[in-house]
């Protein structure tokens, strides 16, 4: 079955958002928005090395070391085929080389049965995405949809309805993230409004004020397209 295009989700979900839609193309930005996806290869994304806190404790000479091997094992499982960024279930994070503060951000992504993934901000997990049909997940809370705030503890964590499109069908995310507050909608419903993100790094602080985007993974096959942010 042939799914609506990125464009025609932004012009029938999201008209009332305030920015103009983008044309048929696959991988070009509405106006105010910057693809971190060019459509073509990773530039712009690195491995994942470690987390925000570890890093911190790394020397600049060490740091340097495990950003060189972290981007020599991204190369071996993420790949860009045919306009999209593919991940062959090995690995670790794609993550932007760039560190973002408050930012709306649309991300298309696609799952196989059981996958397991999901978008890290600011370096912090995560808007959870899953195979939501799959029983070994409900113990998780998988049959309430993808969208949510699964690291949450104090404040909600699931979303507030399920708006997954069936596997290996695209669903689009917008996700807005303003000092620590999220809002998700999942193919045109909201499904996370203005919640809380709580820091699992450390649960006695805060979410940290900028940090990169992740496009994060459970060993399961995935894929991503049409990656656009605009900074607030």
């Amino acid at each position: 079955m042939k799914t609506k295009s990125f464009a025609a989700l932004v012009a029938l979900a999201f008209a009332s958002a305030p920015f103009a839609a983008a044309d048929e193309k696959e991988n070009v930005p509405p106006e105010g928005f910057t693809a971190l996806f060019n459509g073509k290869d990773l530039s712009g994304w690195q491995g994942f090395v470690a987390s925000p806190p570890q890093k911190r404790e790394m020397s600049k000479e060490q740091l340097a070391e495990a950003q060189a091997k972290a981007d020599e094992e991204m190369r071996k499982h993420w790949r860009v085929e045919d306009g999209v960024i593919a991940f062959d279930g090995m690995g670790k994070n794609l993550v932007t080389k760039k560190d973002f503060g408050d930012f709306e951000l649309y991300v298309d992504w696609k799952i196989e049965p059981k996958g397991d993934s999901g978008i890290y901000l600011r370096g912090f997990p995560q808007v959870q995405i899953w195979d939501t049909e799959y029983p070994e997940y409900f113990k998780n809370g998988a049959e309430k949809g993808s969208g949510a705030l699964w690291n949450n503890q104090e404040n909600p964590r699931f979303p507030e309805v399920k708006a997954d499109n069936p596997v290996g069908e695209w669903n689009t995310f917008f996700i807005r993230m303003v000092g620590d507050k999220v809002t998700v909608k999942l193919n045109g419903k909201t499904v996370v409004d203005n919640v809380t993100m709580e820091n699992i790094w450390n649960r006695d602080e805060g979410v940290y004020s900028t940090g990169p985007i992740e496009l994060q993974n459970h060993g399961n096959v995935l894929y991503f397209r049409n990656i656009f942010v605009r900074e607030l």
